[in-house]
């Protein structure tokens, strides 16, 4: 039996041209849920009860909060914490050791930009996951004012104000082809898909996002006896009604000064939080300088000492290692920060000591901003790359791939490719990704064409092969040799 409990952060109730425009908005609501069995509970509580008890000068009316942690120690990531905030910090993360993490990241302005598009699907011709996620992006790195007062004043007037914003932002890109290339093709596309899109009518906020990739987490690891405990909101139990509607089951709230599990996720969501608003303030150009420039993290970033490095390999370990599973980590289209939090954390998880990161000081901003655009760009391949999908019929939950294959739209009920210890031979027909970023893999069987899951390993063959196939040169169908040695997994095409 497990107990999972769920607290979230930056969630503005309602979202509106005040709430987008304030200097404190963060584009960014970020949920976590924290759990483990009935055998560690005693444990892990008295645990996190010594915790606070040696940090309560920090507390709030009583209980140790989020609030207590402050974006002034952010400001330049874990090098700009005192010793007095390490330690605080480090026993915190030493709470999660032994505890099941899922965190979820989704940007508000997506919540509004899916209510535009929401009457349009993606098919063989248009992709517009692709729009959504330009669109997105472009609002929330320039914050075009009257795109933004469109939006709440008048809807009917977004779509002209997007496509003005956009061509004279195609101009000013202009300036440095080089840099700004791929944004400006990206502009022109969404300027020609703008024609079909209608005004939003009303604007809703939607809480179920992030428990439906808790739902998809208990199925990938098998958790059928549970219970979720969530922070009591209110009378109108839009959080618990959300769960509910994903399909979860056992579902209660709580007041979070009654449940140590709670306070947890509460703290973990805010300490994921301040890193990553920390890290995009960072990479923000705040000067009126019209001139298009890149924008790379600054050098004191990466004046750490070994205590603050630690920190930031205790963290990749708690969130990267020890909850390996594919959804741990759960986001919507638009993803560019949670990206770059994740970049930032194996890039000093690479570092043996302070004096490795001494050795290229000066490097290591554009260094990071190396490893941000690589992942930035595999990411922006799945969600440009999906199985191309006829449907088998307008309710069926599978369709049909180009290879006849049957899929299920729910990834998790597509059957794991047999892989064995050591050697195993396929023919590939295909390799795609769904839009949930599971890799799907098409084998030619005696029985007939089978699509399979692949182990989120080859995720980045699978890009590789998805953008040399959009580049003209096809590898598949071929036969595959898949080997696998313990927890490493090899492939190579025959």
């Amino acid at each position: 039996m497990h107990t999972f409990f769920y607290d979230e952060t930056e969630h503005s109730r309602v979202i509106n041209y005040k709430t987008v425009t304030a200097d404190n908005f963060y584009d960014n609501f970020i949920a976590s849920i924290v759990g483990w069995t009935d055998e560690s509970d005693a444990e892990i509580r008295n645990s996190y009860i010594l915790f606070e008890n040696k940090y309560a000068e920090r507390k709030t009316k009583g209980e140790l909060k989020s609030t207590t942690m402050k974006s002034k120690d952010f400001r330049n990531g874990f090098a700009s914490f005192s010793n007095n905030t390490i330690g605080f910090y480090s026993d915190l993360l030493s709470q999660f050791e032994n505890v099941t993490i899922y965190f979820s990241v989704f940007s508000k302005i997506e919540y509004v930009i899916n209510q535009l598009f929401a009457d349009y699907k993606n098919s063989a011709l248009v992709d517009f996951d692709l729009a959504k996620y330009t669109v997105i992006k472009a609002i929330n790195i320039y914050k075009p004012v009257n795109v933004i007062e469109s939006i709440y004043t008048s809807p009917r007037s977004f779509v002209d104000e997007l496509k003005m914003f956009l061509s004279q932002q195609i101009e000013r890109d202009r300036q440095n082809t080089s840099l700004k290339e791929s944004e400006i093709q990206a502009f022109e596309n969404v300027l020609i898909l703008l024609d079909e899109v209608k005004p939003i009518e009303n604007l809703n906020w939607y809480y179920y996002p992030a428990f439906d990739g808790f739902c998809r987490l208990l199925q990938e690891i098998n958790i059928n006896e549970y219970t979720l405990v969530l922070d009591r909101e209110g009378d109108n139990q839009n959080t618990l009604k959300a769960a509910c509607s994903v399909g979860l089951t056992n579902v209660s709230e709580e007041v979070s000064d009654n449940e140590i599990g709670i306070r947890m996720a509460d703290m973990l969501s805010g300490f994921i939080s301040k890193l990553m608003q920390a890290l995009r303030n960072a990479l923000i150009d705040k000067t009126c300088n019209e001139q298009i420039k890149k924008k790379v993290l600054p050098k004191e970033w990466f004046r750490l000492n070994s205590k603050q490095l630690n920190l930031y390999k205790r963290l990749y370990r708690i969130l990267c290692e020890k909850n390996k599973h594919w959804y741990s980590i759960y986001s919507g289209i638009y993803s560019d920060d949670l990206v770059m939090f994740i970049s930032l954390l194996q890039y000093m998880n690479t570092f043996e000591s302070v004096e490795c990161i001494q050795k290229n000081y000066d490097m290591h901003p554009e260094y990071l901003n190396s490893a941000f655009c690589e992942n930035l760009s595999n990411r922006f391949s799945i969600v440009h790359n999906k199985l191309p999908m006829e449907f088998v019929n307008n309710d069926s939950e599978s369709f049909c791939n180009q290879r006849g294959a049957t899929v299920h739209k729910n990834s998790l009920l597509n059957l794991a490719l047999p892989l064995k210890e050591g050697k195993n031979i396929y023919h590939v027909l295909s390799v795609g990704i769904d839009n949930k970023g599971t890799v799907l893999i098409t084998i030619k069987e005696k029985e007939g064409n089978k699509c399979y899951r692949l182990p989120n390993a080859y995720a980045d063959w699978a890009v590789l092969l998805i953008d040399m196939a959009n580049r003209g040169m096809n590898l598949l169908p071929e036969n595959v040799l898949f080997t696998v040695h313990g927890e490493d997994y090899f492939v190579d095409i025959l």
